[in-house]
This record gives structure tokens, C-alpha cells and sequence, in this order.
């Protein structure tokens, strides 16, 4: 019995110039009516991805809903007092570089931006797109115009509520035929069970499931698990963001 294994994966060398860019698109702060917390993106999401991206030769530009400086969700940060994040030693690592931590403070809007500049686009999660991604004809237009270009528009967690409402050029829903994930329903009820209160004004799984012509997958609760149809790529929760990214970059490479 032959145990012999070898793998071999691509690292971008250090200081050598990029393949291209990719868009990642973060939300801008608010405020949730359903909670009155503030809300913002989810560091994993940004962090993971990017961490992908860059080992793998590509720059990143972060942009965000009203552009300026951005705020992560507090249980997202490994340094919080929660210590809910703790173990996302990436994001730790990301957040030891002033670059990164000037990238945070200083975006442009989503709106300021071509499709023509970028390679790739990446929708960032957490709390807060419900609000800000939901019924932004900006970012639908945006998005879909990756989508159109036949380049790779990708999408995790709550930010795949952008995919309830997007359409194509010709009036019919993206996610039209297609198959993709998003947060699930059993990952809202262990969110809800943990803080006691109902934390979404609405949830992702259970609209999704009320469309038709699409098919919407979801894993097991919080593990890692991405769906690449065409070029559109969806991610299930925080811990599918790199996935998701790695699915990128293979068409990327194609």
C-alpha cells in the first residue's frame, strides 16, 4: 500500500507585481431596528478571503455602501471582551498592520467604482447588510455588472440577501436557475437562542426558499461550505469565507 502523499498550491512571491484586483464591498455602519445594536461587517469575512486572495497574487480594494470609515461587528473582533472571536487569529494578524487598519478608515463608496478595474468581486457579511445591501440598486447594479462581464461575484452570509432582490439586464432574477447558499435558518435560531431575543428583521434561507427557479443549499450549521454555479459563488456563514474565496480564485485561473 502505497502511503505516499504530496500536495503543492501556488504562493504569490512577496513584493512581485499582482495579477490584478479584486472588489471586496463591506457595509458601512448602522443601526438594527430589530435590535438597536450597532452593526457593521463581519472581520472573518473580510479578513479570511483576503488572506486567499493575497497568498494567491492578488491586490485589494475595499469599498463600502456610503464610503469612510467602517465598523466590524463586536463579537467579529478577536480582541473583544466576548471572546467570541478569539481563536481568528488572522483577523488578529490583519489587524497588527496599519495598512490594513487604514483600509478600515478610509473607503470609497461603492458607487465611485468600475467594474472594468477589477477582476473579481467579493460581497463582505455580517449584521449589517441586512440593511444596507437590501434594496441598494447601486450594489445590485454593481454586482451584477461583474456578474454580466462574465467575471467571478461572489458573496457570503447576510451579504447573499443581495441575491433575494438583484436581476440581470433582461428583468429576471440572478439566482434564476441557479444554486447557492446563504445564512441558514438553524444558524438565526442559534444566534436568536444565544442573546434571548429575535436578532433579524427577516431571514435569508426562508425567502430564498419562497423563490422559484433557484435552489437554495444550506450545510450543516457553521461549518465551512461554498457553492460555485457559473461564475456566481455564495458562501454559508463566517466560516465560509475562505472557501468561497478559493472557489474565486479557481476561475480566476481558468
Amino acid at each position: 500500500m502505497n502511503n505516499l502523499k504530496e500536495r503543492q498550491r501556488y504562493v504569490h512571491p512577496h513584493g512581485t507585481s499582482t495579477k490584478g484586483k479584486i472588489l471586496m464591498v463591506a457595509s458601512s455602519p448602522a443601526v438594527s431596528s430589530q435590535t438597536g445594536w450597532p452593526i457593521g461587517f463581519w472581520a472573518a469575512e473580510l479578513t479570511h478571503p483576503m488572506w486567499v486572495f493575497e497568498e494567491a497574487g492578488y491586490e485589494i480594494e475595499l469599498v463600502s455602501t456610503e464610503g469612510g470609515k467602517l465598523e466590524m461587528d463586536g463579537y467579529s473582533n478577536p480582541t473583544d471582551a466576548s471572546g467570541y472571536s478569539t481563536n481568528d487569529i488572522i483577523s488578529l494578524g490583519y489587524l497588527q498592520k496599519p495598512e490594513f487598519n487604514h483600509l478600515l478608515e478610509h473607503t470609497k463608496k461603492l458607487t465611485d467604482v468600475n467594474h472594468k478595474d477589477y477582476v473579481a468581486i467579493f460581497l463582505v457579511g455580517g449584521q449589517g447588510p441586512m440593511y444596507t445591501f437590501r434594496g441598494n440598486a447601486g450594489l445590485q447594479q454593481l454586482f451584477v455588472s461583474f456578474y454580466e462581464a462574465g467575471k467571478p461575484a461572489a458573496a457570503v452570509c447576510h451579504s447573499t440577501t443581495l441575491l433575494l432582490e438583484a436581476k440581470t439586464s433582461d428583468g429576471e432574477l440572478l439566482v434564476k436557475g441557479k444554486t447557492w447558499t446563504g445564512f441558514a435558518n438553524a444558524e438565526e435560531d442559534f444566534a436568536d437562542a444565544a442573546v434571548g431575543i429575535k436578532i433579524q428583521p427577516y431571514r435569508i434561507e426562508e425567502e430564498a426558499r419562497n423563490i422559484t427557479g433557484t435552489t437554495f443549499k444550506v450545510a450543516a450549521p457553521f461549518t465551512s461550505y461554498a457553492i460555485q454555479d457559473g461564475n456566481l459563488v455564495t458562501g454559508q456563514q463566517q466560516n465560509s469565507g475562505a472557501a468561497a474565496a478559493e472557489l474565486v480564485v479557481e476561475l480566476l485561473s481558468k
